[in-house]
């Protein structure tokens, strides 16, 4: 393990910025929210970020390609860009589980390049939470706020921060900064994540559990009488499919531009009363259905798909910004029984 003194955190960034850019959390009049360092840019301490990392892999709105036409000559053009090496700075370990759910959506066959592209130029460089909320619930899927996944893991502690790597490309990124780093023991970080730990127990969602759900209970919860009144007050907004750092649906469009049409990739959710439309028309019809169908997927379809690893990370946004304080956490407990 390594060290830095905080008051050399900026030393630090100026030099990553040499060889890639630096996206760290940075607070903002609405919360906190992931932006490219420059002179002057100060890391936020806050809990998390209104909206997750997953922009960086899978960005809300995307040129896929262009069609140049001249008469009957079609020109197909690769707009990618993604060409810039990144680091992301500071993302915690909810956040940091959500790229290995979304990597088994695109990084399975057929493989999305686009994703791929972009998930090769970044190095996820996370940060053990030391300050918890109520609305955590990430070690109901196995999550360690303590000891956060990604290719470099960092703790603060009495001033100075930790590093340790976990893959080939953490090893390479902290070889890049090595000359600013010094090697140290565990032992303050282990008081850290003692101390995390405890928080987590104290924690009002720490016995929530997921028991009663996964691929083999998918009749008896599809089924359950219960949907109609959890989802009687939802508003079908989405604002949870876009706080979500899991949630893969997406939309393409395409648009003439008089000499040419572009083709768009944005984000979709399944709580809208147009997605999967289709000639015939939409295959759910209530509110009921997509309500259902988000939580279900979450829940059910994920899990009988991917190992029994579930779709939800815990991170809590869910929980914090539904306008009718509808949330995964209350689905839960209400199909639990």
């Amino acid at each position: 393990m390594q060290k830095l003194s905080m008051e050399k955190l900026d030393e630090l960034f100026r030099k990553m910025s040499e060889k890639q850019a630096v996206y760290l959390p940075v607070d903002k009049e609405n919360g906190a929210k992931f932006e490219k360092w420059s002179e002057g840019t100060k890391m936020s301490q806050a809990l998390n970020t209104i909206r997750s990392a997953k922009d960086f892999i899978f960005p809300q709105t995307e040129n896929l390609v262009d069609f140049k036409v001249n008469g009957k000559n079609i020109e197909v053009a690769d707009t990618r860009e993604e060409c810039e090496d990144f680091v992301i700075f500071g993302m915690k370990a909810c956040d940091a589980r959500s790229f290995g759910i979304l990597d088994k959506v695109f990084l399975s066959e057929p493989v999305d390049t686009y994703y791929k592209n972009r998930r090769e130029h970044g190095v996820l460089v996370t940060l053990a939470c030391t300050k918890p909320s109520e609305t955590c619930f990430c070690q109901t899927f196995g999550i360690n706020p303590a000891e956060p996944e990604g290719d470099v893991s960092t703790w603060i502690a009495d001033g100075e921060m930790y590093f340790e790597a976990n893959t080939e490309k953490g090893k390479t990124f902290i070889e890049s900064i090595s000359d600013m780093l010094e090697d140290c023991g565990t032992e303050k970080v282990d008081a850290q994540k003692a101390k995390i730990n405890e928080i987590m127990r104290k924690l009002p969602l720490n016995n929530l559990k997921t028991d009663a759900f996964g691929g083999d209970k998918l009749n008896e919860l599809f089924n359950s009488p219960k949907w109609a009144e959890l989802s009687e007050s939802c508003l079908g907004c989405g604002t949870c499919t876009f706080v979500c750092p899991t949630c893969q649906c997406y939309d393409i469009k395409d648009f003439d531009c008089g000499n040419g049409v572009k083709r768009f990739r944005c984000w979709d959710s399944c709580m809208y009363s147009d997605f999967t439309r289709m000639a015939h028309g939409n295959s759910r019809n209530s509110q009921l259905e997509r309500f259902r169908q988000r939580f279900m997927h979450k829940l059910v379809y994920f899990p009988a798909n991917n190992d029994g690893e579930f779709g939800c990370v815990g991170c809590g946004r869910c929980l914090a910004k539904c306008p009718i304080s509808m949330n995964i956490v209350k689905v839960m407990k209400a199909l639990e029984g």
